[in-house]
């Protein structure tokens, strides 16, 4: 009776989704990524010799942090809208989703450029300039990376690409995003809560 059982487990069993295992496997890696320079950021915290020091020059991003986890919001308007097959208002609401993540882009150059020419902190002012960088650069290149995937999607959308087709990859693009964005929940608290 237990050799049946047994069977039954075992013909039952199926291996996982590679798609999902990948995808998932990447976010992990990637997680793991920003666990090492969250650490180095918070190691260093305050050992800095000299200025400027976080708290003279860091100014709280609240504008650009709303509309980048905003924009976690949006993608997912923008996926229900496709299951339901609402190819105009998944394009409506992934081109929000691709400015509010561009507004955010922006406003971190705005900041670099304040701090770089402004305050005269950079990655080789102090120990603070060369883990600020090294973090908040590595959140907006993965930003920058999603952006593209996300304007790729659209034009493709534009251009009478069926990406109702495509569901499952934009639902992984989608998991990649909502990482981007809780990514950035844990460096705005380190940086510009914590740091500061």
């Amino acid at each position: 009776m237990a050799g049946t059982a047994d069977a039954l487990i075992v013909q039952d069993w199926r291996t996982p989704d590679r798609g999902i295992a990948g995808v998932l496997s990447f976010i992990v890696a990637e997680a793991a990524l920003f666990s090492i320079f969250v650490v180095g950021y918070l190691f260093y915290l305050g050992k800095s010799l000299n200025g400027p020091y976080p708290d003279q020059v860091l100014k709280t991003p609240v504008l650009a942090t709303i509309c980048l986890l905003s924009s976690s919001g949006t993608i997912l308007f923008a996926e229900r809208a496709l299951h339901r097959a609402s190819i105009g208002v998944f394009r409506l609401w992934w081109a929000v989703t691709i400015a509010l993540g561009a507004f955010f882009l922006i406003e971190t150059g705005r900041e670099w450029y304040e701090l770089i020419y402004h305050d005269h902190l950079t990655v080789a002012t102090n120990v603070f300039g060369s883990t600020f960088y090294g973090l908040v650069g590595l959140h907006a290149s993965h930003v920058t990376v999603g952006l593209f995937f996300l304007l790729i999607v659209l034009i493709a959308s534009l251009r009478g690409f069926p990406v109702d087709t495509q569901r499952r990859r934009i639902t992984f693009l989608s998991w990649y995003w909502h990482f981007v964005d809780t990514v950035w929940v844990v460096v705005f608290l380190v940086v510009y809560v914590i740091g500061k």
